[in-house]
């Protein structure tokens, strides 16, 4: 009867144990980007550190058009509203958790996490603008060739209407709320302090968020990660309750959740607790 009530109010639960660990969780473990946020980022900012801003928005672009991750797009669509076209691109390879890189005019070309490359951290122009940004919510990528970095995008991916009161009624129910992202600690703070969220667990790659869940389920009991992605498949299945994004949710996250939010309404979180 539960199963068949939820259902109507839109959340889809796969079985009758799920049902009842939904009534002894005691944290909420949240996905930040398309689960929190609106998961449709949008580039704010193209910082040359070389050349101009056309051109580090086009070699991001001719790496970027082989992605299908949200960040991608948001660079695909700025990228063809300049009107630009893609350079000759060859060798396209995901790095899991960093970026993407591919072979651009012969040479080798990154989109991704600073981390890749080690002397950023002692270019402090480059570090200033970047940790300005960063500050203020943003997601920065840089952007370089062979080991040089030539310029940054960063990208705005505002929160879901509903985020703020969702995360306010779990309070009331007396829910602990975490943050799991793979973004960076900056930028998750600045989200994270937005909506009131608890905990902010920063720079995880899909196999750190695995962990934390279950360090999460060491320390409170039942857990529910609430996820979108790919990236959040392994830590759907390793959550006592593992809750996906109905419509935004990759078919991994979907095939992996133990629950399925129709429409994408956050509001459904505390509903179906």
């Amino acid at each position: 009867a539960g199963i068949g009530r939820a259902g109507r109010e839109g959340v889809l639960i796969k079985g009758g144990v799920y049902l009842e660990n939904l009534g002894k969780v005691r944290a909420v473990a949240f996905d930040k980007t398309g689960t929190l946020t609106q998961g449709e980022p949008v580039v704010s900012d193209i910082i040359a550190l070389e050349g101009t801003e056309s051109e580090v928005m086009r070699l991001a672009y001719s790496i970027e058009q082989f992605s299908e991750h949200p960040i991608a797009k948001a660079i695909i669509k700025k990228a063809q509203e300049m009107k630009l076209t893609p350079l000759e691109t060859h060798e396209f390879q995901s790095l899991t958790g960093m970026g993407v890189q591919a072979h651009v005019g012969g040479k080798k070309a990154y989109v991704g996490k600073p981390e890749h490359f080690k002397q950023a951290e002692g270019d402090f122009s480059f570090n200033r603008q970047f940790k300005d940004l960063r500050g203020r919510g943003r997601t920065v990528m840089v952007i370089g060739i062979q080991e040089r970095i030539i310029g940054m995008i960063a990208v705005r991916d505002e929160p879901r209407p509903e985020a703020k009161e969702t995360i306010e009624k779990l309070h009331a129910m007396g829910m602990k709320i975490v943050m799991l992202t793979g973004d960076n600690q900056d930028t998750a703070m600045a989200i994270a302090n937005e909506l009131g969220i608890d905990d902010v667990q920063a720079d995880l790659k899909p196999e750190g968020k695995i962990e934390a869940v279950r360090k999460l389920e060491q320390k409170y009991g039942k857990v529910i990660m609430v996820g979108d992605g790919i990236n959040d498949a392994p830590a759907l299945t390793e959550a006592s309750v593992g809750m996906v994004m109905g419509t935004a949710g990759t078919d991994a996250a979907l095939e992996a959740a133990d629950v399925a939010l129709m429409g994408d309404d956050l509001a459904k979180v505390p509903y179906a607790l």
